[in-house]
């Protein structure tokens, strides 16, 4: 079983990286022809990388949903981004705003749900977009809204024409994702306010702590400490998940930090930490569905290195990216066992009363 599923890995985590490196390369001629900063690379790279999980077994209607929504929430973002850069409290209202939302309309049934996702990729984006190391003077707001959306669009396109290839020339589907199970009463939960309710307020009160927090603390270098609060926050089912993924997720970047730590000491620079980056996130791909320790290693690493080409000095930042890292978990945690809890009731019948 282990084998069969190392084998699924690869194939589905193949045909991510192929439609991340198609991305890419369109962006990176995008960058060249226009005279773009090179944010729009970062930006191509984690939109595919992140709608490529999510459109599997996309039908039509949601292949035409992501076109329309994608590009939108991309431009949206850019200037959110904007609005952090000039006033970050504003901002960063508007971000956990932003990200709470979707979870919030996921009461609205399986196409909500799935709009929500799409809504959070391009938030997901903007935390690492490394804005700092860019140039002072960027495009103005308009520009880039317009640039952001077209990478947008760019990464719905590769994604689709990567999995309509795979389709018909290697027909093996991946299996869908199984339905959320119901109580065996089949009654709607009891539960108020609704779970969807809970977990977007203990989204956005992680969140909020984190952005107020991670900029109190650690200046301009923030988004590690919300990514953090993010991942561990979200598909909350339940207290123990949630420290659950946030334990996975310290351990995994420890695991990052390490090996980024010895990338920087060997001096590697350049197109070279260019094609370490795509091998680890392919790598990371492969094994995300193992453990998500895995997956926190090789982002913690791929983020190292890209800070690196931009000339950060990557060796001197990991103590306080495992600092921030902790600190984003713990805010997770706690928002999650502190902010009306979503307790895991029993779905089996009730025993029987005298």
């Amino acid at each position: 079983m282990v084998t069969a599923s190392l084998i699924r890995n690869a194939y589905e985590s193949a045909l991510t990286m192929t439609a991340v490196l198609l991305c890419w390369a369109a962006a990176l001629w995008l960058e060249g022809a226009a005279g773009l900063h090179t944010d729009v690379l970062v930006l191509a790279v984690a939109l595919t990388l992140t709608l490529a999980g999510t459109q599997r077994t996309a039908d039509t209607r949601e292949r035409l949903t992501a076109l329309v929504l994608l590009p939108v929430v991309a431009g949206a973002s850019t200037l959110l981004g904007h609005l952090m850069a000039e006033h970050y409290a504003l901002g960063a209202a508007v971000f956990t705003l932003g990200i709470s939302l979707p979870i919030w309309i996921r009461r609205f049934g399986p196409a909500a749900t799935k709009a929500g996702t799409l809504m959070t990729l391009p938030l997901v984006a903007l935390l690492v977009v490394p804005g700092p190391a860019l140039p002072p003077k960027a495009q103005s707001s308009v520009v880039s809204w317009g640039w952001s959306a077209l990478i947008g669009m760019l990464a719905c396109g590769c994604v689709w024409l990567v999995r309509t290839a795979a389709d018909r020339f290697i027909p093996w589907r991946p299996e869908p994702a199984p339905a959320p199970q119901r109580n065996r009463t089949g009654r709607p939960s009891a539960l108020r306010p609704r779970p969807s309710t809970r977990m977007a307020l203990q989204m956005a009160a992680a969140v909020a702590a984190a952005l107020t927090l991670g900029r109190l603390l650690f200046d301009h270098h923030w988004p590690w400490m919300v990514l953090t609060a993010y991942v561990a926050a979200s598909g909350n089912r339940g207290r123990n998940d949630v420290a659950r993924k946030g334990v996975e997720r310290f351990l995994g970047a420890c695991a990052g930090t390490l090996l980024a730590t010895g990338v920087a000491a060997a001096g590697t620079t350049g197109r070279t930490s260019v094609v370490l980056i795509f091998a680890v996130l392919a790598a990371a791909l492969w094994l995300r569905p193992l453990n998500y320790a895995y997956w926190a290693a090789g982002m913690t690493t791929a983020l190292a290195l890209l800070l690196g080409y931009y000339g950060q000095n990557t060796q001197s930042l990991l103590p306080t990216r495992l600092e921030e890292i902790a600190a984003g978990a713990a805010l997770a945690v706690a928002s999650a066992w502190w902010v009306l809890p979503v307790v895991r009731r029993r779905t089996g019948p009730r025993p029987a009363t005298g």
